[in-house]
């Protein structure tokens, strides 16, 4: 009898001893979640400033907008503008469109009616003739665009790109010597509008 009590007591023993050490260590488990190190680095300062994009025209001489009349073909109408980019961002690319106010033969006939150019100056364009017919000249021009009256293109190489770059213009509209009757008594508006677009975005 004494030895079966002795065994059960030892069991009870040991059984009582393994809670004790999973109690101990369920609390040691517990008391790590409370404690936490943490560091932090001092601010570093960055700014940003927006930069600006913005070109504008402005005219030279002869002013714009110009009104002509009994144009018959072969007579053309030229205007000198300069182009300058004052924002303080570089421009990716920088276009001209020209749209007409309403459509007639003048503006849909793309071989023989309305031509415009844009032609470039490196310095500013020498102007001559009259007040009201006035003529251009240059040493060393660069045609920007040839082609018809309405169109959207961009304009190739230009000055205004960068920031303070000016390009020296003229604009001119002709009807081709090729019009004939059927151009008669027409009439066509042309709004001329150049666009500066800014150049990709890139990792500073």
């Amino acid at each position: 009898m004494t030895s079966s009590r002795s065994v059960v007591a030892r069991r009870r023993t040991q059984v009582l001893g393994s809670l004790g050490v999973m109690a101990a260590a369920a609390a040691v488990a517990g008391l790590g979640t409370f404690g936490t190190f943490t560091d932090s680095t001092t601010p570093l300062s960055t700014g940003v400033s927006s930069g600006t994009v913005s070109i504008d025209v402005s005219q030279r001489g002869a002013t714009i907008p110009a009104t002509t009349a009994n144009f018959v073909p072969g007579d053309s109408m030229t205007r000198a503008v300069d182009l300058v980019n004052d924002g303080t961002s570089p421009l990716g690319r920088v276009s001209l469109a020209s749209t007409a106010s309403a459509a007639s033969v003048l503006t849909t006939d793309a071989a023989n009616g309305l031509q415009l150019s844009v032609r470039s100056c490196p310095v500013a364009w020498t102007q001559g003739g009259t007040a009201s017919a006035p003529t251009y000249t240059c040493a060393g021009p660069t045609t920007l665009y040839s082609g018809r009256a309405v169109m959207d293109a961009a304009l190739p190489g230009v000055a205004s790109l960068q920031p303070g770059g000016i390009d020296h213009l003229v604009v001119t509209v002709s009807l081709p010597s090729s019009a004939g009757t059927a151009f008669q008594d027409k009439s066509a508006t042309l709004g001329l509008t150049f666009t500066g677009v800014q150049t990709d975005g890139t990792a500073r």
